[in-house]
């Protein structure tokens, strides 16, 4: 009896563990991973953020490596998240979750908007039309933050999703908008 075929990975590419993520040299892989929506480029360095880098290391695509050339696995790439991150975990599973739905998920720009979601091919072409903020359930969110979260995105005009992660650890995605009372 021959061993089953293991899955075929796209492709494969190694990165240096850094202060904001992991950095790629290579030229193809840079081309490779950017085309796909990961990463960004900031002068001449080009990086994965933590969420990026922990989604390809799952998929066997990515080796990091630490400044004295030592392999960094899964967990201590995620501590290295959570020190910068304290919804680390949550917001690995809702990228990871978006990603294997098909969209291209590139990271927010604060004011609680975790991510912005690109529609399936439309990355580079159009703006992200929706935006997401991440929580779990059972932990308090307050109105003043999901209020402004709202005015955020209807300034931009761009959807809001609340993505929550409930205690069994599935990800619900709840679309969130301004309610006029017909009065």
């Amino acid at each position: 009896m021959s061993e089953p075929k293991k899955a075929q990975v796209e492709f494969q590419t190694s990165g240096i563990l850094a202060e904001k993520g992991v950095t790629i040299a290579e030229q193809s892989s840079i081309d490779a991973l950017s085309s796909r929506g990961y990463g960004t480029l900031e002068g001449r360095v080009f990086t994965l953020a933590f969420f990026e880098a922990l989604y390809l290391q799952d998929k066997g695509m990515l080796e990091v490596k630490n400044d004295k050339e030592v392999t960094v696995d899964f967990q201590s790439l995620l501590h290295c998240y959570a020190e910068t991150n304290q919804n680390a975990w949550v917001n690995y599973l809702v990228y990871r979750d978006l990603r294997s739905r098909g969209y291209v998920v590139r990271e927010g720009f604060g004011g609680g908007i975790d991510f912005r979601i690109y529609e399936r091919g439309s990355y580079g072409k159009d703006t992200a039309p929706y935006l997401i903020l991440v929580t779990q359930e059972g932990k308090p969110l307050p109105v003043n933050d999901l209020a402004y979260a709202v005015e955020q995105c209807q300034s931009q005009k761009k959807e809001l999703v609340l993505a929550v992660m409930n205690r069994r650890g599935e990800i619900v995605h709840y679309s969130v908008g301004e309610m006029h009372l017909p009065f």
